[in-house]
């Protein structure tokens, strides 16, 4: 595995990403990392035909998640290789069979991509957490839920109008806490009495009419090897559970 950075900043903490992920993992192609001046860049990586390239913001690369960021990357790289469904299925494609001949607001659009991005995440992270243990991530998932479920306001006037995330949209806040939990009940990670049972109850609570517990399940129970056409289908019925027949109108 070949790993060449560009740009000023730390080498350290994608080197020992490399030394973890290379015990059990490899890929064929070579890593070019990208540091970018821009402290909001969000770290992704990209597939080229003979290399892949991790972007990420100096700011990512030096802070204590730098490592893991890194690890997650390249499980998403070696996925490519792979071919695996997760990582080639077309989700243009998938959102064209659910949601074929009706309107549909474009928030929620946004949503669909971000369910199927959590699905690749789950496949990359069967990965990441088959070559070192999950607290750092664990914690992380904590943390970005915990910052988009606000604590309730103080009750209304009128019970049951308040809101227990009220600056986050609460729909898509539900799906990102219901794949939290199935990430960490699908690696044991998680004790019963964990606090990412509380944020997602209250996460839950939240968006009534989004099927928490089916997309719990969906997520935590994605088959590890599926062929294209069944995952093709988990896409497609998760985007329709999401959206649902009663939020979409016939063009």
């Amino acid at each position: 595995m070949d790993i060449r950075v560009h740009g000023s900043g730390p080498a350290a903490p994608f080197l020992s990403a490399q030394d973890r992920f290379e015990t059990e993992h490899d890929l064929s192609l070579p890593v070019t990392v990208r540091l970018k001046d821009d402290p909001d860049e969000r770290t992704w990586a990209a597939h080229y035909d003979d290399y892949h390239v991790l972007n990420i913001s100096r700011q990512a690369a030096s802070s204590a998640m730098a490592s893991e960021l890194a690890l997650h990357e390249f499980a998403h790289m070696a996925r490519h290789e792979q071919a695996h469904p997760s990582h080639t299925q077309s989700i243009d494609e998938v959102l064209y069979l659910a949601l074929g001949g009706k309107r549909v607001e474009r928030r929620q659009l946004a949503h669909c991509y971000q369910i199927a991005n959590h699905m690749k995440d789950i496949y990359a992270d069967d990965i990441t957490l088959s070559v070192g243990p999950g607290k750092k991530l664990l914690a992380f998932l904590e943390s970005s839920l915990a910052t988009a479920v606000a604590d309730r306001p103080n009750p209304p006037s009128r019970p049951g109008l308040e809101r227990i995330s009220p600056s986050a949209d609460p729909e898509i806040t539900a799906v990102n806490a219901a794949f939290a939990l199935a990430l960490g009940e699908r690696h044991d990670l998680l004790e019963a009495d964990h606090r990412l049972y509380d944020l997602a109850h209250a996460a839950a609570m939240d968006a009534p009419g989004v099927d928490f517990e089916g997309f719990r399940q969906r997520f935590r129970e994605l088959a590890e090897e599926p062929d294209s056409s069944t995952y093709k289908q988990v896409l497609v019925d998760a985007t329709r559970s999401y959206v649902g027949d009663e939020r979409m109108a016939a063009e």
